[in-house]
């Protein structure tokens, strides 16, 4: 058996750390099944996407260890993860991944608190009397 890639993916505060062999295309999230630990089928979709992309469904077993963020920002990083293993794998895989969108790190993230103000940008009620 070839040696086990890996990688890591990230969104928002989430981080996932992916963990690839060759198989018969089992995906589990922190030892849970893929479709039991994101129940809503856009998200399956999210950690499904580079391996549709490239056509490796049920070619490689997938062990992911998600922490942090919500569960929409771990799906996104694990397809992040995902990209960059199988780029790890077939470099040649590169362009076809990049101009599907999986290659890039969504870098958006919640912007900090200021002080004086209720939220990062909401003030508080300006009262004239």
């Amino acid at each position: 058996m070839e040696k086990q890639k890996n990688s890591v993916g990230r969104r928002k505060e989430a981080v996932t750390r992916i963990f690839i062999s060759k198989g018969d295309g089992k995906i589990i999230v922190n030892n849970k099944d893929y479709k039991t630990y994101f129940p809503l089928v856009y998200l399956q979709n999210q950690v499904e996407a580079p391996l549709k992309t490239v056509d490796a469904v049920g070619k490689y077993d997938i062990k992911i260890n998600a922490t942090g963020g919500g569960v929409k920002g771990q799906a996104e990083a694990a397809k992040l993860g995902i990209a960059r293993v199988l780029l790890e794998i077939n470099p040649e895989f590169r362009p076809i991944l990049k101009e599907a969108g999986h290659l890039t790190r969504d870098p958006r993230s919640v912007e900090r608190k200021k002080f004086g103000h209720k939220k990062a940008r909401r003030s508080y009620q300006f009262s004239k009397r």
